[in-house]
């Protein structure tokens, strides 16, 4: 079993990443395999609708001069998925937006490559605003037919300055919590 982790942060090292270590960390303990690629900061394009993905059917977006096409092929060939995005105006960061749509949209077009896959949004924020973002990722995961994982709390840590969310004993804990849920339930689909 393989879970693919997401940093849509444009900060390598920030809030979003010590997040999804924690996450990860916690998976490996449980047997999970996974593998985390940073997408933030990176030129990426969002989607333009041209729906080639439709016309093509093939498991990629027209784009293919970003790394979101081998995020995607990440995501299809993973049994998990986790999405982390920094909090930007009360919702996910630009390059974050722009793998949901697009791999949404590929995803759909392809006939459903992420369906019954688990996900799981993880969000760091400053203050406000981390529950709208760690709603749209999780839209992306209820229209894709994929089935999302929660923890004890929503699934944010809150912090600014990088490495501020380790001080955060709740969010750790959160994060925790969110990996154990996630890999019972990727244990069981996979007893199946």
């Amino acid at each position: 079993m393989k879970v693919i982790a997401i940093n849509g942060s444009p900060r390598k090292e920030g809030n979003t990443a010590s997040l999804l270590k924690e996450l990860t960390s916690k998976l490996e303990a449980e047997g999970i395999e996974t593998e985390t690629i940073h997408i933030g900061g990176k030129k990426v394009h969002g989607c333009t609708a041209c729906m080639t993905c439709f016309e093509k059917k093939n498991g990629l977006c027209v784009f293919d001069d970003d790394g979101i096409n081998e995020c995607i092929t990440k995501m299809k060939d993973a049994d998990g998925i986790v999405i982390g995005s920094p909090t930007y105006f009360a919702d996910v960061n630009t390059e974050t937006k722009a793998l949901i749509d697009r791999a949404g949209f590929v995803s759909i077009a392809s006939g459903g490559l992420f369906s019954r896959k688990v996900g799981a949004a993880v969000i760091a924020v400053r203050r406000a605003g981390a529950v709208h973002a760690y709603d749209s990722i999780n839209h992306l995961f209820g229209i894709t037919n994929m089935i999302t994982v929660g923890s004890s709390y929503w699934n944010l840590g809150v912090g600014l300055n990088p490495g501020d969310v380790n001080e955060d004993a709740e969010g750790m804990q959160t994060m925790g919590n969110l990996a154990l849920n996630m890999a019972w339930l990727l244990k069981k689909i996979n007893s199946e």
